[in-house]
């Protein structure tokens, strides 16, 4: 994340070691939006044929190769199918065979002038028909080998488990949910940026954008888009953002803040660790011109890193213990 270079004067008294004179610095101004990570490439398998699910191979957090079984379910009935699909292609094959060899033979003859063209046709008729036949039954056992195959359920891509829909016994049918996962290498933040901010936020958009997700740790994305479309009821438009794919710990649902730096600004910052938080008070103290420490109330602005922004309750120049304990203590003993 980009931090401000600040200006830290260091007192030259008995104090020295203990507060701090802030400047007025050029700091970057930024934009936060928050948002969900979600995952890029994300799927629910479903069960393609009815059945009682026979197998359970993987469960909700392990990780999955492409190709590998996720589920099984118990093809019985679609077997049976296939067993009649087959034996009625081959009723059909015997009888083009026979109407084969029937056509043959009446188209000798009637070569030969001993039977009619009226009994050529219909030889020729009942030809092609058990040829139909033929077709429609071999395209019948396709049918039935491909609904076969839907009884073993694999893995489209390679990724992780996030959700386990059914059980080992439950019954199954098509368009039931098995198995939901996620591509954990392919993970990304989408935020909503209005439109008055969206001019600044895309003129340094691939310097000047980070993830923020918690513990102050901060991510540099792969790559940021700007959809090229906004939302007519709150007139905001989406930016993705999109984590490295080495990325750790991090998974769909998760919070996540996506800062872009949309300019630069005087700002009196201090550092964070001076202010004392108490309730719903915020204070610093200020060693005055007599040497001692005062409690002074102030009004904070947006952190940057390690310092933050104080609006309200102090000037430029103006000099703050960096420990707010030892200097109430220090306060309490004069």
């Amino acid at each position: 994340m980009i931090k401000a270079i600040f200006l830290l004067l260091l007192v030259p008294s008995v104090y020295a070691a203990d507060v701090v004179q802030v400047r007025y610095v050029d700091a970057p101004l930024t934009y936060s939006a928050e948002g969900v990570v979600e995952a890029a490439k994300q799927s629910t398998v479903s069960a393609q044929i009815s059945g009682r699910v026979a197998a359970v191979n993987f469960d909700v957090g392990e990780k999955v190769k492409k190709g590998q079984v996720l589920v099984r379910i118990d093809a019985t009935e679609v077997g049976q199918t296939l067993n009649e699909r087959r034996a009625q292609l081959a009723e059909a094959l015997a009888s083009f065979e026979n109407a084969k060899s029937t056509y043959n033979r009446t188209q000798y003859l009637f070569e030969k002038k001993f039977v009619s063209q009226a009994a050529l046709d219909k030889a020729r008729a009942e030809f092609e028909a058990a040829k139909s036949r033929v077709d429609a039954r071999r395209a019948n056992v396709g049918i039935a080998a491909n609904t076969e195959s839907y009884a073993t359920v694999v893995a489209p891509y390679s990724g992780v488990v996030s959700v386990r829909h059914v059980e080992i016994g439950e019954m199954a049918y098509p368009g039931k949910p098995l198995m939901t996962g996620f591509d954990p290498r392919e993970l990304r933040l989408t935020v909503s940026v209005p439109q008055y901010r969206l001019e600044a936020v895309k003129a340094n958009l691939q310097e000047g954008a980070w993830i923020m997700l918690g513990k102050g740790q901060a991510l540099r994305p792969s790559a940021v888009m700007v959809l090229p479309a906004a939302n007519p009821l709150t007139h905001t438009t989406q930016v993705r953002l999109e984590f490295p794919s080495d990325s750790i710990g991090i998974y769909p649902g998760m919070f996540a803040r996506a800062e872009f730096s949309v300019g630069h600004a005087e700002k009196l910052l201090i550092p964070a660790s001076s202010v004392l938080r108490r309730s719903e008070v915020t204070a610093v103290y200020v060693l005055n011109q007599s040497g001692k420490y005062e409690l002074r109330q102030v009004r904070l602005g947006e952190p940057s890193g390690s310092e933050i922004e104080v609006l309200a309750g102090l000037s430029t120049g103006e000099k703050i213990a960096l420990d707010p304990i030892k200097a109430g203590i220090t306060r309490s003993a004069e």
